[in-house]
C-alpha cells in the first residue's frame, strides 16, 4: 500500500471525515449559501473523498474538476462516486450524480500539479485540496497563491499535516519520532523542499498578503483502536520514514512502534483553512 493509492486513500476516509473542522466547513458553505450552482476544482483529488465530504453543503447544482496525477485514482474515483451516489450517468468525459438533492456534473482531469499550480478550468467559483499542502514546497505554495489571487478565488483547504504525532498514553520518544519524521516530509516530493507542518502558516501568510479573509482551524485525526488498519498502516509508515532518516537506531523506533500499535489512540495534527479574496480579515 503506498501513501497515495485507493487503498491508504480508502483507509484514511472515515478519520479524514471525522477530523475536519466544522467550523471552517461552515464558513465556506455560508460563502456560498442562496446559490444555485457552483463550480469546484479539486487539487491532488484522490478518489473524490472532498467531493463526498462537502457536496452536501454546497449549492444544489455543481460542477467538480477532479484534479490528480495517478489515473488508478481518477479511476477508483468514477467506481466510488458512482456507488455513494443514488443514481449515476457514464458520458464520455463526464460523471452525472444525483444524490439527495444535489445534481452534481464531475469530470476528471489527469495533471501534474508540481509542473504548473493553476490547472483549474474557467468558471470555477471554489479550489479546494485535502492532505496537499504539506507536500508542497513555499515557492510552490508561492505560485499557486499569485494564480489563485489572479483569479479571485477563494480556497478550502483541509487536512494539512501540523507536524504533531503524540500517543495515548504519551510515549517517552514522542516528541523525538515526530521530529525525525518532520524532517523527513520536509524532502523533496516533487515540488522541491517540502513545507511539511510549516505549509498551513506559509499558505495563510502568502494568502493574506494577497488579500485574502483566512480562517484557520484544527483537524487532527485521534486513530483509536477500532481503527487497526488505519493505525496499523501510519505507524508502519512513519516507523519506516524515520528509519531512512538514520536519526534513531532500530530499537528506539520498534519500541515506539509497538507502544503505537498497543496505545489507546494515537493524534496526528493537522489544521484546515479557508481562504475569500477581498475581505477583511476575521
Amino acid at each position: 500500500m503506498t501513501g497515495f493509492s485507493p487503498e491508504w486513500l480508502a483507509l484514511r476516509e472515515p478519520a479524514d471525515g471525522a477530523a475536519r473542522n466544522g467550523q471552517i466547513l461552515a464558513a465556506c458553505a455560508q460563502a456560498f449559501a442562496g446559490r444555485d450552482e457552483l463550480s469546484v476544482c479539486d487539487l491532488g483529488a484522490g478518489t473524490g473523498a472532498s467531493l463526498r465530504a462537502f457536496a452536501d453543503r454546497l449549492p444544489p447544482r455543481q460542477r467538480w474538476t477532479l484534479v490528480d496525477h495517478d489515473q488508478a485514482n481518477l479511476a477508483a474515483a468514477g467506481q466510488r462516486l458512482t456507488a455513494w451516489a443514488e443514481r449515476a450517468e457514464a458520458g464520455e468525459k463526464e460523471l452525472v450524480l444525483s444524490h439527495g438533492e444535489r445534481r452534481i456534473v464531475v469530470e476528471r482531469a489527469r495533471r501534474d500539479l508540481a509542473i504548473e499550480p493553476h490547472c483549474w478550468p474557467a468558471g470555477t467559483n471554489l479550489v479546494t485540496a485535502s492532505a496537499l499542502f504539506d507536500l508542497t514546497s513555499g515557492g510552490w505554495i508561492g505560485r499557486f497563491v499569485a494564480a489563485l489571487a489572479a483569479d479571485r478565488l477563494p480556497l478550502l483547504a483541509t487536512l494539512t499535516f501540523d507536524g504533531e504525532i503524540v500517543l495515548d498514553p504519551p510515549h517517552r520518544l514522542d516528541a523525538t519520532i515526530a521530529g525525525a519524521f518532520r524532517a523527513h516530509q520536509e524532502g523533496d516530493k516533487g515540488f522541491g523542499p517540502a513545507a511539511g507542518g510549516h505549509a498551513t502558516d506559509i499558505l495563510a501568510v502568502r494568502l493574506r498578503n494577497a488579500g485574502y479573509a483566512v480562517t484557520v482551524g484544527d483537524s487532527p485525526w485521534r486513530l483509536d483502536p477500532p481503527m487497526e488498519g488505519l493505525r496499523a498502516a501510519f505507524l508502519d509508515g512513519v516507523a519506516a520514514a524515520v528509519a531512512e532518516t538514520g536519526l534513531l537506531d532500530s530499537g528506539a523506533i520498534a519500541a515506539w512502534l509497538a507502544a503505537g500499535l498497543a496505545a489507546q489512540a494515537i493524534m496526528i495534527g493537522h489544521r484546515d483553512l479557508f481562504a475569500m479574496p477581498g475581505q477583511s480579515e476575521r
